[in-house]
C-alpha cells in the first residue's frame, strides 16, 4: 500500500514539472462544461494581478470540490529575482462572480515551489509575457483558452496553451524564445 501512495505521488509530481493540468484526465469533462460559467477570462485575470513588480508565470481554469476556480501563479518580486529570494504565490478564486476576488497562498511545499520555481525561470528567460502568447492564441484558435504554462518538454522549452472548443480541448504549443507557434505531434 505505502509503495502504490509512493507511486501516485511520484506520478504527480512528475506531471506537475512537465505541466501538465491538475485533473486533466479525470475532470476536463467537468471543466469544459463549467468554462461557460466564468465571467472573467484568464487575461484579465492576469492583468489584474500584474499592475505592480508581480509577474504571472502561469493560470488556469480547473474545478475545485466542484466549483470552477481561476488559479494564476506569479512571483511577487518580478522575473528579475531568481526564484530563491522571490516569493511564489498562487491567487486563486471563483471567476463566475461579478468581481474576481481571488484569495493569495504563500508556496511552501516542495510540488508547488519546484513547478512554481521552473516556470518562473522559464518566463525569466523569454522575451514573451504570457498576455502576448495568450493573445497570439486567441488569433491562432477560436474557443475559450483556459489554461496557460511556460514548459519543458523533450529538452525544449515552450508556452503550452489549452483552448476549449466546443466541447474539445486544443493543445497549442509556442517556441519559449521566438513566440513562433510549433506543431507537436
Amino acid at each position: 500500500m505505502r509503495s502504490m501512495g509512493r507511486r501516485a505521488g511520484m506520478a504527480a509530481a512528475v506531471a506537475v514539472l512537465l505541466g501538465v493540468p491538475a485533473g486533466a484526465a479525470g475532470g476536463q469533462d467537468d471543466l469544459l462544461g463549467a468554462l461557460p460559467k466564468a465571467k472573467h477570462s484568464l487575461e484579465e485575470g492576469i492583468r489584474q494581478l500584474t499592475k505592480n513588480d508581480e509577474a504571472a508565470i502561469s493560470g488556469k481554469f480547473e474545478v475545485e470540490d466542484g466549483h470552477l476556480s481561476l488559479s494564476i501563479y506569479t512571483v511577487e518580486k518580478g522575473l528579475g529575482v531568481d526564484a530563491e529570494r522571490n516569493v511564489l504565490k498562487e491567487f486563486a478564486g471563483g471567476p463566475d462572480q461579478e468581481a474576481w476576488t481571488p484569495n493569495a497562498e504563500t508556496f511552501k511545499d516542495v510540488p508547488h515551489v519546484s513547478r512554481a520555481s521552473m516556470q518562473a525561470t522559464l518566463m525569466s528567460i523569454s522575451r514573451f509575457s504570457l498576455l502576448e502568447i495568450l493573445a497570439k492564441a486567441r488569433k491562432d484558435q477560436a474557443g475559450t483558452v483556459y489554461s496557460i504554462n511556460p514548459v519543458l518538454r523533450d529538452r525544449k522549452a515552450g508556452f503550452v496553451v489549452l483552448v476549449a472548443n466546443e466541447g474539445k480541448s486544443i493543445e497549442l504549443w509556442y517556441d519559449l524564445m521566438t513566440g513562433s507557434r510549433v506543431d507537436r505531434k
